[in-house]
């Protein structure tokens, strides 16, 4: 047998470089880089291992651990997790860093390989600086802190534990139904150390989707169950995206005159404007989605995990009659709220129904009120967007991201995660295509937005990557502009400054009806000028007042071959009020009474 004499470093690093993947057709390679902050515990270890493979794996440098994570991420989704990147850190805070996008990346079922620093395997030099010391257990390191948020989670022990340990990583990571993170702990000690390694290890390798197929059983049943239904609907979640099953979705809809509604990882499935396409559903969904979902009698649930904001806090599905069958490709979210299960591939599942529904379509009546509510809610949303007239009142989230919109045109992508733009964005945002709308709402994690932007844009160079962050985000996490701009990877970024946290001062006061207290900070907080900080970062930068000075810089970023940033002022008060469904917030007081009848409505079987 022969063998490669290499140190633990190389070998994995020389094994994540023969990876492929089939991506569209085309053959390329499955990681597409390493992000790498180096310190003690990987600089001199996966540093040199990385620096002699840098042709077949680039690496790239960011500024904070968490935000070289995320757009890692970002990376893999926007490339419908057919191509994916590892991400490498030093001992200690850099390692525990990425622990908030492990997090994230479970929660959203993407993959991230992440190759943190850990102590020495030897304990010679124990403790070393940063070591966390765990007086009951000796093998405890703070990467242990990653296993609770990993798919997989390894410590390399000895170089050749990588024969074992890094093909069941490349499993999980490519595994439609398993897909998430996968962190391997590297002792630094042990990165340095050689081992002869098999030559046939580093053999090339291509990865290509498996579509797993359903059972013929439990087709029989959801078509049955189908079949039986006056008013069906569909749930379009991510998993439609992730199995490439769009077309298969359009043609179910048309053929069987099922009407679709959207969650935000499967928002864009359709473009807004196709027949079949009622919009958003749930907590921050369209008022036609959520009207057709309260008289369901059926609902099949294609590539989602069905969470709360989709569900309303499982008040929305009102009919009590209602069917749930869930299409899924993981049988854990396919038998989630008591559903029928049909586990397979989003595309597979489909078409094989489609089959079993051979001359079955949905009465004209339901197809019909669809157009109605789809209607009346492209009137609704045509006002929320519209561009205001000048005056002094400042503009709302929605006549923001109704320039932003526009100016998207049919090259942009959006990419938002958290506060009050994704309820807006979820609900009004209009898709041309799959790729189109990059929310991150599962983990629903503030910092997210610029770093997201950065890995979208590294997927998708030839597209306009629109990043909308409000200011309370901005303020966790904006160290990857500097990385944008180093790249030359040009971002719009749109920055909403409301003076504090808005979403949750409306949650407070018009949700719960409390007190205002501690989210908006417009009398504590000093007044920031953002465009100067951001031109600090290397943007180019411009505070705008109102929608009308917005589209006009917009016009300005576009024209731009660097990052471009724009702050605008936008009132905290003021969200869509139409649409939306009840959420499950428990309150106390005044309020209880009423939180109580609508608990009540919640489905528990």
């Amino acid at each position: 047998m022969k063998t490669i004499r290499l140190t633990m470093a190389e070998a994995l690093v020389r094994y994540l470089a023969a990876q492929r993947t089939d991506f569209d057709g085309r053959e390329a390679a499955l990681f597409a880089g390493v992000f790498a902050i180096f310190g003690h515990g990987n600089v001199a270890g996966m540093g040199p291992a990385l620096h002699a493979h840098r042709r077949a794996l680039p690496t790239f440098r960011a500024h904070n651990e968490q935000a070289m994570a995320h757009a890692a991420i970002a990376f893999a989704k926007t490339s419908a997790r057919r191509r994916m990147m590892a991400c490498t850190t030093s001992v200690g805070p850099g390692a525990t860093n990425m622990v908030t996008a492990a997090a994230l990346a479970h929660v959203n079922r993407l993959p991230v390989l992440l190759l943190p620093g850990d102590v020495f395997a030897s304990r010679r030099p124990d403790p070393v600086l940063q070591q966390l010391e765990y007086p009951q257990d000796a093998t405890v390191s703070a990467n242990d802190c990653f296993r609770p948020v990993s798919r997989l989670f390894d410590r390399i022990q000895r170089p050749e534990q990588l024969l074992a340990s890094l093909p069941q990583a490349l499993r999980v990571l490519t595994d439609p139904a398993e897909c998430g993170p996968v962190t391997l702990a590297l002792p630094q000690d042990v990165q340095a150390e050689a081992w002869d390694y098999p030559a046939s290890f580093f053999s090339s390798r291509v990865h290509r989707l498996h579509r797993a197929g359903p059972d013929a059983h439990a087709v029989d049943a959801a078509a049955a169950a189908i079949r039986r239904a006056r008013r069906p609907l569909i749930v379009a979640g991510g998993g439609v995206k992730y199995g490439l099953a769009e077309q298969a979705l359009a043609e179910f809809a048309e053929t069987h005159g099922i009407p679709v509604t959207e969650t935000q990882a499967g928002k864009g499935a359709l473009a807004w404007d196709h027949p079949s396409n009622a919009g958003a559903i749930g907590v921050t969904g369209t008022g036609a989605a959520n009207a057709l979902a309260r008289e369901a009698d059926l609902v099949l649930a294609v590539g989602t995990r069905l969470g709360d904001f989709a569900s309303g806090s499982r008040a929305l599905f009102a009919n009590p009659k209602m069917t749930l069958v869930g299409l899924n490709v993981a049988g854990f979210d396919a038998a989630k709220h008591m559903a029928l299960p049909l586990v397979a591939d989003a595309r597979r599942g489909l078409k094989h129904l489609a089959l079993a529904l051979q001359g079955w379509r949905a009465p004209e009546a339901w197809t019909a009120k669809l157009k109605r509510l789809t209607a009346s809610w492209t009137k609704v949303a045509d006002r929320a967007l519209a561009a205001p007239r000048a005056g002094k009142a400042l503009p709302t989230d929605a006549q923001v991201l109704g320039a932003v919109n526009r100016a998207a045109g049919r090259d942009g992508i959006v990419v938002c995660a958290a506060g009050g733009l994704p309820g807006e964005l979820h609900k009004l945002w209009r898709s041309v295509d799959s790729a189109s709308y990059h929310v991150e709402y599962g983990y629903s994690c503030m910092g997210y937005e610029i770093a997201g932007g950065l890995g979208v844009k590294m997927a998708a160079p030839e597209r306009e990557v629109f990043v909308m962050v409000g200011d309370g985000s901005y303020l966790m996490m904006n160290s990857e502009i500097a990385t944008a701009v180093a790249m030359g990877r040009k971002l719009i970024v749109v920055l909403l400054d409301n003076r504090g946290f808005g979403c949750i001062h409306r949650l407070q006061t018009l949700g719960c009806g409390l007190e205002p207290f501690n989210n908006l900070l417009a009398d504590a907080a000093p007044a920031i000028d953002f465009a100067q900080h951001l031109k600090s970062l290397g943007a180019e930068a411009e505070k705008v007042a109102g929608v009308q000075g917005l589209e006009q810089a917009l016009k300005r970023a576009r024209a731009s071959r660097k990052t471009y940033a724009i702050v605008i002022d936008t009132d905290p008060q003021r969200g869509t009020a139409e649409g939306g469904a009840w959420w499950d917030v428990p309150v106390s007081g005044k309020a209880r009474g009423s939180y109580e009848k609508a608990r009540a409505k919640q489905r528990l079987a």
